[in-house]
């Protein structure tokens, strides 16, 4: 009678990255060329628990009147640094463990369980990076306050409006061409779909009917339903509110940050052997013109952290080189 060993079933490392490789293509759509770039996804080696990079601060009344009729002395402007703080996320897979005899009795190949198991996790990955990324673009902004956050909540539509989009770019005046990309919640997506069928703009209404969008004044739009862009408040009733984010390029950044590692091993004195898999990796997360608060959280944040608008600093001085503005709807 044969007695089967551990090479007989084990999970391959190669074809379970190959899986998460091919998922992330397919569950990633919201980053880099889909979001015009307002939401990267890169990979980049990064040592340490920060991610730090210094400028110089925009320098105050660097242009002034001259008079041509005086030597006088004048006092000096002084240049000054701002700091860049990214903070690095870590992340656990797993552990999942399953007795090897359930897989016999399905009659699973080991090779094709560690592709559906990486596909899986690749998913999770995903949308972990795109939940993340957003909770800390809309804390940083929301910490700013009111220069970069129109409350269309109390006005006579409270729902998603073209007006309230235009009341949301003119937050960035003369750099509102800046603003490239909007992202929201399908809710309000079709709600702005509704009015421009209920308004009937020449051409607006036209384009919703027969091509399927949206007009977004030229700009595109990254429909995810994410937890991270609105807030539900418990009641009777309870009541939902969606942030809309106009974005501008480089908005906010999930960088992987350190090579993933995926671990099986056998694990015997139990009624029935099992095998147990559990990975672990890390990205680093940045917002555009923003510091992680150094002084709040010392390492690892979680997400709830992430998504405090006073764990993030805006250190650019003009609100037009923040990462966007946020526009909150019903």
């Amino acid at each position: 009678m044969a007695i089967g060993v551990e090479t007989d079933f084990k999970i391959y490392p190669e074809q379970f990255w190959g899986g998460v490789v091919e998922t992330l293509q397919q569950y990633s759509d919201a980053f880099n060329a889909s979001s015009a770039n307002t939401l990267r996804l890169v990979t980049r080696a990064v040592k340490g628990d920060f991610e730090k990079e210094s400028f110089i601060k925009s320098t105050l009344n660097l242009i002034s009147r001259r008079d041509p009729t005086t030597v006088g002395s004048v006092t000096d402007n002084k240049l000054t640094q701002g700091e860049l703080v990214g903070i690095k996320v870590n992340r656990r897979i797993g552990p999942v463990a399953q007795t090897l005899d359930a897989f016999k009795k399905i009659a699973v190949d080991p090779g094709e369980f560690s592709v559906l198991l990486g596909q899986q996790t690749g998913k999770a990955i995903a949308v972990d990076y795109i939940n993340v990324a957003l909770s800390a673009v809309r804390a940083a902004i929301t910490g700013v306050g009111t220069a970069l956050q129109f409350d269309n909540t109390g006005q006579g539509t409270p729902t998603a409006t073209h007006t309230a989009l235009v009341n949301g770019l003119a937050l960035f005046g003369d750099a509102a061409s800046r603003v490239v990309c909007w992202v929201m919640h399908s809710k309000p997506y079709f709600d702005l779909m509704k009015q421009a069928i209920a308004d009937k703009v020449f051409e607006v209404a036209g384009v919703t009917i027969y091509q399927g969008t949206v007009a977004t004044f030229n700009r595109p739009t990254v429909v995810i339903d994410s937890p991270s862009i609105l807030t539900t408040v418990l009641g009777s009733p309870t009541s939902t509110t969606y942030d809309i984010l106009g974005l501008v390029e480089e908005a906010v950044e999930v960088s992987e940050s350190e090579e993933r590692t995926i671990i099986s091993q056998p694990v015997t004195g139990l009624e029935n052997l099992v095998m147990r898999i559990q990975g672990e990796h890390a990205f680093n997360l940045r917002v555009k013109g923003s510091a992680w608060n150094l002084g709040a959280v010392a390492t690892n944040p979680t997400d709830a952290q992430i998504a405090t608008s006073t764990n993030w600093t805006q250190v650019v001085s003009d609100n037009k080189l923040a990462p966007g503005f946020r526009v909150t709807v019903k």
